[in-house]
């Protein structure tokens, strides 16, 4: 599969085969693609929560309003923002950079996030943004199908992934094999309602 058709051919699945298991190889696998997505300042802001305890995916699914994905889905991925990355030894996102490089790239990250919660947040949805895109597109590649979920109390979440309180909860992936075909997509908009050339109209 190339990455047109992956791309073309992924869809939100609501129905998992309760009964396909990813192994530990494969799952290792997605989430060494997923830390290739990008983040500014390649401050690697993102943080995975990789589930396939099937206690603790009955949780997450509790959690998720009884929704069935996250119960008979292979892997749940809770994909979340560490907004105090950008402080976090911050050298080491550019260690294969002479020190000045690094030095400088320490210095924007302080002006850009140290006063500014709306930025961190931001840069959180972002990068989760990304790195959720590359999980469906590698998870397709891999004979795979997902769904991505916000409709969760996130509270309740938290609560379950024990998530640290500088972090935030962007998004859930659940990943697995579908149990029956996607239904028809609801209805792309016209590419002339959505791409405008050079600016807006």
């Amino acid at each position: 599969m190339d990455t047109f058709e992956a791309i073309s051919t992924r869809r939100a699945i609501k129905k998992f085969d309760p009964n396909h298991k990813m192994t530990s190889e494969e799952v290792d696998s997605l989430m060494k693609l997923t830390i290739l997505s990008p983040t500014s300042y390649n401050q690697q802001n993102w943080r995975f929560v990789t589930v396939t305890d099937q206690s603790i995916k009955e949780k997450i699914g509790v959690a998720a309003r009884n929704q069935a994905q996250p119960v008979d889905g292979s892997l749940v991925i809770l994909l979340c923002g560490n907004m105090s990355a950008w402080k976090d030894d911050p050298l080491r996102y550019w260690k294969n950079h002479p020190t000045e490089k690094q030095e400088l790239v320490k210095a924007s990250l302080e002006k850009k996030y140290a006063d500014s919660p709306q930025n961190r947040r931001d840069e959180a949805i972002r990068s989760c943004g990304f790195a959720g895109q590359t999980i469906m597109l590698a998870a397709r590649q891999m004979g795979l199908d997902s769904c991505p979920m916000v409709g969760f109390d996130y509270d309740e979440m938290a609560k379950i992934i024990e998530l640290p309180d500088d972090h935030l909860i962007v998004l859930m992936i659940v990943v697995g094999k579908s149990l029956e075909p996607a239904k028809q997509r609801g209805g792309q908009l016209r590419l002339d309602e959505v791409v405008f050339k050079n600016k807006f109209n």
